[in-house]
């Protein structure tokens, strides 16, 4: 069997299509958690530490300067943790999500499997 052939049974039995439509909703569901944190999840946190705005906070290494030769403005050298916070957040959200979507999976693949067996 040659790879276009191959390639042809691939796309046709529905699995890039199914893969593209994940990749889809995967992306939106991605724009929605970014939401839930950045809007719905840090700021009553930040309200709590004392009004932070968690995308703010950062550790600067070296404040902005201007470059003296041509006067160019030179970005500061900053750690931004709180922009990481929000990231991690986002990954742990998404990836208990999976956890939780996988676990029933498997929940109704067995069950399926024993009513199968018992037939």
């Amino acid at each position: 069997m040659g790879l276009l052939q191959e390639f042809k049974e691939f796309a046709v039995k529905g699995n890039a299509i199914d893969m593209a439509v994940g990749i889809v909703i995967g992306a939106a569901f991605n724009k929605i958690i970014t939401s839930l944190v950045n809007d719905v999840i840090m700021p009553p946190i930040g309200l709590l530490l004392g009004g932070v705005d968690f995308k703010y906070l950062e550790l600067v290494l070296k404040k902005a300067t201007v470059f003296s030769a041509t006067g160019e403005p030179l970005d500061a050298v900053a750690l931004r943790y709180g922009l990481f916070i929000n990231t991690l957040i986002d990954f742990l959200i998404v990836a208990f999500t999976i956890f939780v979507v996988i676990k029933a999976v498997n929940r109704l693949t067995r069950i399926r499997q024993a009513k199968g067996a018992t037939k």
